[in-house]
């Protein structure tokens, strides 16, 4: 086929897609706004994985729900071409503010833009495998989906995120939490403090050592902690405090050195009064996000042909997300799709609040239609897909050669004791 007919291949099935996002419009943006209605947190996404199954049903792919044991997460399928192209669609909501970081809108423009491949699967020689991917904002799903092998036969990931502004080529921070008990005696805070071993007094110490530690890390390298539970009444001398730190770095590599830092400041809270202190990895760790230039590339020229503006993010780190994982892979696509929020940024309630307006579900529409031209740009450019078709290629050579570590391995639970 001559460069002039892979053109015109290209452009109608461009042509193709705007159509079938245009005949989807009420339905996603209907998803969208039902989504936002009944926000879900992490692995309660019943209702919201239900709906998205469903509407993929009633356009014919072909749908697992429960993928990767994982009872919210869904797998729905469409051609048979031999590029396979993987659209994650996010759908879980935050405690107590609902869509706060827009994942009603990443959902539903994920689902348009696997409606708008499925409507040129065969003609540009893809299989379109839309991956629902819960509880992005906890545990990290897709973690648990690429261990399981859902995206080994992907020759791309793709996915869009909602946003104050349009931007490209954003990475963002590797991160990893523990859940942290302190466990020690309870006396009579009165008559006889003296027999207890105070619980509260080793999770401030903690907390506090890590704020002095703060000055130490480098750029980059940040870390949370919040107190769940420390004591019941006042007059007992608390036996137990929980709490969660969450430790964000540059890379994975300067995540595990930070890690070592925070760790030892959690162990002198032990140390110092005499409670036992017990970490459990919560969920799995995020890596680093890594865009493929390609991909990004191809996504900038649809975003501005349907006059979009994004900006260059190349080199910025933003927040976290478990799509990391995906992009250590299988080359990914993370831009972000803009709309106006009145100045909120993500999770916080003024972001929620804009999250069915005008402008969002124009970024459905658009975030739907710019993911999908950029997949049809790598299906009929044939130097880079072969170029991914080989990349597929190797990884299933490598895997199939023994087990590997994963990208972010989790760590057993540790007890330390003084």
């Amino acid at each position: 086929m001559t460069h002039e007919r892979f053109d015109e291949a290209r452009e109608e099935a461009r042509a193709a897609v705007a159509a079938a996002v245009r005949r989807a419009r009420e339905a996603l943006i209907g998803l969208s706004h039902s989504l936002h209605a009944e926000p879900e947190t992490a692995l309660q996404e019943h209702r919201s994985a239900a709906k998205i199954a469903s509407l993929l049903q009633d356009a014919d792919f072909q749908v697992t729900r429960g993928a990767a044991g994982l009872p919210t997460a869904l797998v729905a399928t469409y051609g048979t071409g031999g590029l396979v192209i993987a659209v994650c669609a996010e759908y879980d909501a935050l405690p107590d503010i609902g869509h706060a970081c827009g994942h009603n809108v990443n959902g539903a423009a994920a689902v348009g833009a696997a409606l708008g491949l499925a409507a040129v699967a065969d003609a540009v020689g893809i299989t379109v495998k839309l991956v629902g991917t819960p509880a992005e904002e906890d545990i990290g799903g897709k973690v648990v989906l690429l261990e399981a092998g859902v995206f080994d036969d992907a020759a791309a990931a793709l996915m869009v995120h909602a946003a104050p502004e349009d931007s490209v080529g954003a990475s963002s921070l590797a991160v990893g939490a523990w859940d942290v008990t302190y466990r020690g005696t309870p006396a009579h805070a009165a008559l006889a403090p003296w027999e207890g071993v105070n619980a509260l007094d080793a999770v401030v110490l903690a907390h506090t050592a890590v704020g002095m530690l703060r000055q130490q890390l480098p750029p980059g390298t940040l870390v949370h902690d919040v107190v769940h539970e420390a004591g019941h009444a006042v007059n007992v001398i608390p036996e137990r405090a929980r709490a969660r730190y969450e430790v964000r770095a540059r890379t994975m590599d300067d995540l595990l050195a930070a890690r070592r830092r925070v760790r030892a400041c959690l162990e002198a809270g032990a140390l110092a009064t005499g409670a036992e202190l017990e970490l459990t990895p919560h969920g799995h760790d995020f890596a680093e996000l890594r865009q493929d230039p390609f991909l990004t590339s191809a996504y900038l020229r649809a975003a501005r042909a349907l006059g979009r503006e994004p900006v260059s993010r190349h080199g910025e780190l933003t927040a976290s997300t478990d799509m990391g994982n995906v992009s250590h892979a299988v080359p990914s696509l993370h831009p972000c799709i803009g709309y106006d929020t009145g100045g909120a940024l993500q999770h916080t309630e003024g972001f929620t609040r804009y999250g069915t307006g005008p402008g969002a579900d124009r970024a459905v529409l658009d975030g739907a239609r710019a993911l999908a031209h950029a997949a049809v740009e790598l299906a009929t450019d044939p130097v880079r897909r072969q170029d991914f078709l080989q990349r597929v290629s190797r990884r299933r050579r490598t895997l199939a050669a023994g087990p590997q570590p994963p990208a972010c391995t989790v760590r057993p639970s540790r007890q330390v004791s003084p």
